[in-house]
C-alpha cells in the first residue's frame, strides 16, 4: 500500500498514545504535586521555627513526616499537608537541628540489622551520658540545599553523614529526599532558659568616644572540658541537646546525695585535706557524709551557686546573655582545668573521665568548645555573625564587636603544665626546649589565645608554682614529685597566694637546684594513690610550720623566654599567679621593655601594673557599713590609684567564676557576712545602668532567685550586683569606670601590640 504523507500518517497512528504516555511519563518519576514553596531562607534561618516537612522522592512522589502507626516511629506516610506532623526546629549548630515534636519526642534514624528505623524517641542520650567524646546524636539533621533543586533542601544525618530518603539513609546525593519546610503552628517549644528581661541592645559609645561597657577579665566558660572532660566539674556553658544536656542533675557524675563530688567536698566544706580524711574516700570512692543535693534543670534545688558549690557551672549561656544586657561587653576566657587533681580523683575511683587527664588536652577541648559556643549562639540568633557574641583576636577587632553592641570574647589559658612543660617530666614527654615553647606559642596563637599565665598551681618548667598551701601542696608533690621549696627569706612583694604558714610542714623540704631529678616517683599514683603515698606518710602527717614562708624559686630561663616571646607578638601576660620572687622578676621584665601586664588576682603592687598600663580586677564590696556609696570604695579606692599613676580611670571585673574562686555573697538573710544592718534590698523591675533594658526577677527552671538573700549565684545576676551598688547610694558618676573597662582592656591590648612592634625590630 502506497502513503501519500508517511510524516501525517504516524501522527495519525500515535495521537491516541499521547495520553498513555504522558501518564507513564509520571509514573516513572513520581507523582511531582508538591506545595507551592514558601520562599526558602538560607539554611540558618529555620532556627525556632514550627514547619511541617514535605518530602519528595522520585518512586514514592510527596509525603510529610508524620507519626507512625505504632507512636513510636515516624513514617512518611502523611499525603497532605494538614496531617502532617508540626516540628519545631531546635539549632544544635549552625544549619543543623534536632526536629521536636508537639508531644515532645524526637525524629531520629538508627539502623536495625539491614533496616534503617526512624524512631520517634523522648529522651536523648549524650556523649557525656557516654563518657564517648566521639559519640554523636542520632536526633541532628544538617540542612542542606538540595542537590537536585537549587530552590528546596536535603537532610544529612549528623551522627552517620548519609542522606535522607523515603526508604531510610543513602550515601547517594542523588536520592536524596527533596526536602520542602512549610510554617505551620500547633508546635511545641523547646525547653530553655529565660533571661527575664526586656529591651534591645543598641549600639552605644561614650561621648569622647571610648567604648561603653565593663570589662571582666577573669572567668572561665569550659570548666567543664578541663579535669578530663567527665564530669568532675558539672554542667556545660551550653549543649547541642539543649538546657536538659547543659546542666542535668549532677548524679550521673556527683554520685547520689553529691558524695562522688571529691574536689568539692574539700573545696566548698573547707575540709582539711590529709591521709585520714583520703583512706575512707579512697576505700569507697566516695565522701563519707551528705556532700549536696543534685537536682539541676529544671528544679535547681542547691545549683548553680558561686560561693558554695564550686564544681558546678554558673556560666551557662543564658545567664551569660543576660550579663551582657546588664553592660557586660569583653570578656577573657581561660582554659582552665588540673591534672593532679583530675588524677586524685581517678585514683579514688570517685568518677571517670571521658579523656585524659592531662592540662594541654583540657585545653585543646576548651579552645574548640569556646568557637562551638560562638557558633551555637549564631545559630539561635539565625546565622553566622548574628548572634551577641564574638571572638576576638586584635583590640581592633574587639573595639568593632563592641561598638556593634555585642560582646567580645578572648581567649587565653590558666593551666599548670602549660604546654606540657614539666618540671619533672612524665612518662612520653620530654623537658620543653626553646624552640618548643615558640613553637607552642605560634600554634595557639593561630587557635586565637591572646593571654596566658605562665604558671598555676603547680610547679613548672617555667616558674615555680603559684605558693598556694593546703590541698595545693600535696597536689604539687603528686604533679612532680618534689617537695615544697618554702622559705622565709622573701622579696616581700604582694601576692594572693604565696604568703603565710606552710600547711603540710613536713613536705617541705626546700632544695638549691629547681630542676633536679625528683625524690618521688608518683607515676603509680592513679593506679594506687596509698601506695604511692604510703613512703612518705609520715612526712604527709607532719605539723603545719607557721610563719612568713614564701617560694624559694621563681622564673626559669624558660620562663623568661616564654614572657618575651609572648611580648614580641603582642600578647597579653597575667602575672597573677607568679609566686613572689618569679612576680619581682617579671615585673623588672615588663618595666624593662615598657610592656603592660594584667594581674586579675590581688592588688596592683602600689600601681607598679597601673604605671605599666596594666590592669587588675576589682569588685564591688558586699556590704553596706550605712554611709551612701560605701559599696563602691574599693571600685573609687583602685580607679584613684589607677589615674595617680597616668593609667586610664577605669577598673575591671575579676570574679574568677568556675574557678573554685567563690562569688558575691548576698547581703541579706542567714547567708550574709555582712557585720551591720543592710537596707534598701533589690526590688523588681528595674532599669540596666545604660537604661536600655528592663529587668524583672530572674527564674531559674522552675523557681524564682532571691538575689537578695542568695547572692549573686550565676553570672546572670550582674544586674542585680550592679543594681545593689545603686541601691547603696553609689551613683552612676562613681560606676563609669567600671562601664569604661572595656576600653581600659582594649587600650592595655593596644599598647601590648605596640609595643610587640618595636620589641620585634
Amino acid at each position: 500500500m502506497s502513503i501519500a504523507n508517511p510524516l501525517r500518517f504516524r501522527r495519525v497512528l500515535l495521537r491516541p498514545l499521547v495520553p498513555i504516555l504522558l501518564v507513564l511519563l509520571l509514573l516513572s518519576v513520581g507523582c511531582d504535586d508538591r506545595r507551592t514553596a514558601p520562599p526558602q531562607g538560607t539554611v540558618y534561618s529555620y532556627a525556632n521555627g514550627c514547619y511541617a516537612i514535605e518530602v519528595f522522592d522520585d518512586e514514592e512522589g510527596v509525603r510529610y513526616i508524620s507519626v507512625g502507626q505504632s507512636q513510636d516511629k515516624f513514617a512518611f506516610t502523611a499525603k497532605t499537608f494538614e496531617t502532617a506532623t508540626p516540628f519545631h526546629l531546635r539549632a544544635s549548630d549552625l544549619g543543623t537541628y534536632l526536629l521536636y515534636d508537639a508531644k515532645r519526642y524526637y525524629f531520629t534514624a538508627t539502623q536495625n540489622a539491614d533496616k534503617w528505623v526512624f524512631n520517634r524517641i523522648a529522651k536523648l542520650t549524650s556523649a557525656q551520658d557516654k563518657l564517648d567524646e566521639k559519640y554523636k546524636s542520632p536526633a541532628e539533621w544538617t540542612l542542606q540545599v538540595s542537590e537536585r533543586d537549587p530552590k528546596r533542601f536535603q537532610l544529612l544525618h549528623y551522627a552517620t553523614g548519609r542522606f535522607l530518603s523515603t526508604s531510610g539513609l543513602t550515601d547517594d546525593k542523588t536520592k536524596a529526599a527533596i526536602i520542602t519546610l512549610h510554617p505551620t503552628k500547633g508546635c511545641t517549644s523547646y525547653p530553655e532558659l529565660s533571661v527575664d528581661a526586656t529591651g534591645t541592645v543598641r549600639s552605644k559609645k561614650w561621648d569622647d568616644g571610648a567604648v561603653y561597657g565593663i570589662a571582666e577579665i577573669h572567668s572561665h566558660l569550659m570548666t567543664n572540658h578541663g579535669f578530663g572532660g567527665g564530669g568532675i566539674f558539672h554542667g556545660s556553658p551550653f549543649h547541642r541537646l539543649g538546657v536538659q544536656h547543659a546542666l542535668p542533675d549532677c548524679s550521673r557524675s556527683h554520685g547520689e546525695e553529691g558524695r562522688r563530688d571529691v574536689m568539692g567536698f574539700f573545696y566548698d566544706q573547707s575540709k582539711d585535706f590529709d591521709m585520714n580524711s583520703l583512706l575512707p574516700i579512697a576505700a569507697n570512692g566516695e565522701v563519707p557524709e551528705f556532700n549536696h543535693f543534685t537536682a539541676g534543670y529544671p528544679k535547681f534545688t542547691e545549683w548553680p551557686n558561686t560561693w558554695r558549690r564550686s564544681t558546678h557551672q554558673t556560666m551557662y549561656y543564658k545567664w551569660l546573655e543576660r550579663a551582657y544586657l546588664g553592660g557586660l561587653r569583653l570578656m577573657v576566657q581561660h582554659a582552665t582545668g588540673n591534672s593532679a587533681m583530675c588524677q586524685l580523683t581517678l585514683a579514688v575511683k570517685a568518677q571517670k573521665t571521658m579523656y585524659s587527664c592531662n592540662d594541654m588536652v583540657s585545653v585543646d577541648h576548651s579552645i574548640d568548645a569556646a568557637y562551638a559556643l560562638e557558633r551555637y549562639i549564631d545559630a539561635q540568633s539565625g546565622g553566622p555573625g548574628k548572634g551577641w557574641l564574638r571572638i576576638v583576636t586584635t583590640p581592633k577587632d574587639a573595639r568593632d564587636v563592641i561598638n556593634q553592641g555585642k560582646m567580645a570574647l578572648v581567649l587565653g589559658i590558666e593551666i599548670s603544665n602549660l604546654f606540657d612543660c614539666f618540671l619533672n617530666p612524665p612518662e612520653g614527654f620530654k623537658a620543653c626546649t626553646t624552640e618548643q615553647v615558640k613553637a607552642k606559642l605560634d600554634h595557639y596563637h593561630k587557635r586565637g589565645v591572646r593571654v596566658l599565665f605562665p604558671v598555676h598551681k603547680f610547679d613548672n618548667g617555667f616558674s615555680a608554682g603559684d605558693g598556694h598551701r593546703g590541698i595545693i601542696e600535696l597536689g604539687n608533690f603528686i604533679n612532680s614529685g618534689h617537695y615544697s621549696s618554702f622559705v622565709k627569706d622573701c622579696v616581700g612583694i604582694s601576692t594572693s597566694f604565696d604568703k603565710g604558714d606552710v600547711i603540710f610542714g613536713g613536705l617541705n623540704k626546700p632544695r638549691d637546684a629547681y630542676n633536679t631529678k625528683a625524690p618521688a616517683d608518683m607515676s603509680g599514683f592513679v593506679d594506687d594513690p596509698i601506695a604511692a603515698l604510703a613512703p612518705f606518710l609520715s612526712d604527709i602527717r607532719a605539723p603545719k610550720l607557721e610563719g612568713k614562708y614564701c617560694q624559694k624559686h621563681g622564673l626559669t630561663p624558660l620562663g623568661t623566654t616564654l614572657i618575651t616571646e609572648m611580648m614580641k607578638k603582642g600578647m597579653i601576660v597575667d602575672i597573677a599567679h607568679l609566686p613572689q620572687k618569679a612576680l619581682s622578676e617579671a615585673y623588672k621584665l615588663l618595666e624593662k621593655n615598657n610592656y603592660p601586664a594584667t594581674k586579675t588576682h590581688g592588688d596592683s603592687n602600689d600601681g607598679r601594673l597601673y604605671a605599666l598600663g596594666g590592669m587588675t580586677g576589682t569588685k564591688l564590696d558586699r556590704c553596706s557599713n550605712g554611709t551612701p556609696g560605701s559599696m563602691g570604695t574599693s571600685l573609687a579606692n583602685s580607679v584613684a590609684l589607677a589615674k595617680k599613676k597616668g593609667a586610664y580611670p577605669a577598673e575591671a571585673l575579676s570574679f574568677d567564676l568556675n574557678g573554685f574562686a567563690g562569688g558575691p555573697r548576698p547581703r541579706f538573710g542567714e547567708d550574709s557576712k555582712c557585720k551591720t544592718e543592710q537596707k534598701k534590698p533589690i526590688t523588681y523591675p528595674f532599669k540596666s545602668y545604660s537604661g536600655q533594658v528592663t529587668f524583672t526577677q530572674p527564674q531559674l527552671g522552675e523557681r524564682k532567685v532571691d538575689f537578695n538573700k542568695e547572692g549573686m549565684i550565676h553570672i546572670g545576676l550582674l544586674p542585680e550586683l550592679i543594681e545593689d551598688a545603686r541601691r547603696d547610694g553609689v551613683t552612676d558618676k562613681q560606676l563609669e569606670p567600671l562601664f569604661r573597662s572595656a576600653e581600659a582592656y582594649i587600650r592595655l591590648w593596644e599598647k601590648a601590640e605596640a609595643r610587640a612592634k618595636e620589641l620585634s625590630k
